[in-house]
C-alpha cells in the first residue's frame, strides 16, 4: 500500500474508484440515478466545465494557475450575445471572434507571466477582475440570445446508447481528445511537463520555455472562451454574473482528477473524472432533496483537503525515494 501511495497515478486511481463508489451507493439509495440519461446529463450539464478544466490542466501541469477562466467565460457570453443581438453578426463569425479574443487574452497573460517574471496568481487575478469588469461595460443586464443557430444547438438532442447528449457534449469530448493528443504526442506537451517539473532544467535542455508558456495560457483562454460558447448554448444568454466561482470548480476538478498542484505531473483525461465527480456530488444532493445546495461546496471542499494531503504524502515519498 505504501508503494502504491507513492506512484504518480495513485490519485487518478482513487478518483475513478471514488466515482464508481459514489455512483454505486447513489444507485442503491436512489432508484433511477444510474439510468443512462442521468449519466449523460452529468456531461450535458458540465460540458462547459470539462472544456475549462482541460485548459486548466495544462496550466497546472506547467506549475501555474489561471484564475481568470470563469470571468473569461462570462465575458465570452456577453460578447457573443452583443454581437448577435446588437451588431447582428453571423453566428459562426461571432463564435470565431469570441474564441480568438479568448486566446489573445490568455496569451497576453502568459506573456506578462514569462517575460516580466510575474506570479501567475497575481496576473490571472488581475485578468479575472478585468474580464468581469468588461462584461458590465457591455451591459449590466442579461442579454437573451435568440439566434437560430444558438437555439438549435441548445435544443438539439443527439441519440446515443438509448439516451441523448447535446452538441455541447460532443464538442467538449472532442476538445478533451485533442488535448490528450497535445499533451502526450507532441513536442508542446512534452515541453509543458518539462517546465512544470523544473523550468530551469527545461531552459538548459533548450526547450522553448517562453513560447510554450504563452501558448499554455493562450490555450487556457481558448478553452475558457469555448466554454463560454457552450455556456451560451446552454443558457441562451450573456450575463456578467455567469459562472461565478467556475475557476475554482475547474481547479478542484483538475486536482481531484489527479494533477499535482506543484506541477510536472497530471493526466489530461483526469479532468473528465474530476468533472464527473463534481457532477455526481451535485446530482446526489439533488436526488436527496432534503439537503441545501451548499452541501455541494462542503463536500467538494472536504475532497480537496483529502486530495491535497494525499498529494503532499506522494511528494514526500518521492523526495525520500530520490534522496535514498
Amino acid at each position: 500500500m505504501k508503494g502504491l501511495l507513492h506512484t504518480p497515478y495513485f490519485t487518478s486511481l482513487v478518483t475513478v474508484l471514488l466515482l464508481v463508489v459514489m455512483l454505486g451507493l447513489g444507485g442503491a439509495a436512489y432508484p433511477g440515478l444510474l439510468s443512462t440519461q442521468v449519466i449523460f446529463n452529468l456531461l450535458i450539464d458540465n460540458a462547459f466545465l470539462l472544456v475549462i478544466a482541460v485548459g486548466m490542466t495544462f496550466v497546472i501541469v506547467s506549475g501555474g494557475i489561471d484564475l481568470s477562466v470563469g470571468s473569461v467565460l462570462a465575458l465570452s457570453t456577453m460578447i457573443a450575445a452583443w454581437l448577435l443581438n446588437v451588431a447582428h453578426w453571423p453566428p459562426l463569425l461571432v463564435i470565431a471572434t469570441v474564441l480568438a479574443l479568448g486566446s489573445v487574452f490568455g496569451a497576453g497573460m502568459g506573456a506578462l507571466i514569462h517575460y516580466f517574471k510575474l506570479q501567475p496568481f497575481i496576473v490571472t487575478l488581475a485578468g479575472m477582475f478585468l474580464a468581469r469588469g468588461l462584461c458590465y461595460l457591455i451591459s449590466i443586464n442579461s442579454i437573451t440570445i435568440t439566434d437560430p443557430l444558438f437555439v438549435a444547438m441548445s435544443q438539439t438532442q443527439l441519440g446515443f446508447l438509448g439516451g441523448f447528449v447535446s452538441p455541447g457534449v460532443v464538442i467538449a469530448v472532442a476538445t478533451l481528445l485533442l488535448a490528450i493528443w497535445l499533451a502526450h504526442a507532441t513536442p508542446f506537451g512534452r515541453a509543458v511537463y518539462a517546465i512544470g517539473g523544473n523550468e530551469q532544467s527545461a531552459l538548459m535542455m533548450g526547450l522553448p520555455v517562453g513560447r510554450t508558456k504563452v501558448f499554455i495560457y493562450a490555450f487556457s483562454g481558448f478553452c475558457a472562451s469555448l466554454g463560454g460558447v457552450l455556456f451560451a448554448f446552454y443558457m441562451l444568454s450573456g450575463y456578467g454574473l455567469h459562472a461565478q466561482g467556475t475557476e475554482l470548480d475547474a481547479i478542484a476538478a483538475v486536482v481531484i482528477g489527479g494533477t499535482l498542484l506543484s506541477g510536472g505531473y497530471g493526466y489530461v483525461a483526469g479532468a473528465l473524472s474530476g468533472v464527473l465527480v463534481l457532477g455526481t456530488i451535485q446530482t446526489l444532493i439533488a436526488f436527496d432533496g432534503t439537503l441545501s445546495s451548499w452541501w455541494t461546496k462542503i463536500v467538494i471542499g472536504g475532497l480537496l483537503f483529502v486530495f491535497c494531503v494525499v498529494q503532499r504524502l506522494m511528494a514526500m515519498g518521492q523526495k525520500h525515494t530520490n534522496g535514498s
